[in-house]
């Protein structure tokens, strides 16, 4: 069976007995469906506009201890949709979803307590575990949520809370620093 959306009689539907669909336009071929699954045409490719990123924290970020700080998140390691902006530290996702977004924040000082948080348009989305300890010369804080995105003006940021003497958001690397992260899940 071929469907042939045609450019000058719309849409044909052309019947056989091959148990195959037959995706095509304009007469050539796209991709074929049978009963082990979707293989396109050869030169095709089936692609997603799905996005994802993730970024790090290009140097230390001097915090004040008890204040929720947003994160200097400022090193794209990659964005396949261009929706993280470096200079405001905000996913802006342009595909509406539910999106997998994760942070850590690394911080250093002389540590009593620390927590990391996850905001949507403003406002706490997710928050991670709140640490409390005798201080601590470092602390990595992560959080993690599942976050529906309305694919237009909905954004997220993240935020870090440390209370202690000379708090710093820590980096040392790329690979020992605090990080954002997000992909697309599911499109809605």
């Amino acid at each position: 069976t071929t469907i042939n959306a045609d450019t000058s009689d719309g849409l044909k539907l052309t019947a056989d007995a091959s148990g195959e669909i037959e995706l095509q336009s304009a007469g050539t071929t796209i991709a074929t469906v049978n009963s082990t699954g979707l293989a396109m045409a050869s030169g095709k490719t089936l692609t997603t506009n799905a996005p994802a990123f993730l970024a790090v924290s290009g140097a230390n970020q001097s915090v004040t201890s008890g204040a929720i700080t947003k994160v200097s998140i400022n090193t794209e390691q990659f964005d396949t949709n261009s929706n993280y902006d470096t200079s405001t530290y905000r996913f802006t996702p342009t595909v509406e979803g539910y999106y997998q977004v994760s942070g850590m924040v690394k911080a250093s000082g002389s540590l009593t307590a620390s927590q990391v948080i996850i905001y949507k348009n403003g406002s706490i989305v997710v928050s991670g575990n709140y640490f409390i300890v005798t201080a601590q010369a470092a602390l990595f804080n992560t959080v993690e949520g599942l976050i529906y995105m309305n694919g237009s003006s909905d954004y997220l940021e993240l935020f870090g809370y440390v209370v202690g003497t000379s708090p710093v958001f820590t980096y040392t690397s790329i690979y020992n620093t605090s990080r954002f992260s997000a992909f697309l899940a599911r499109a809605a």
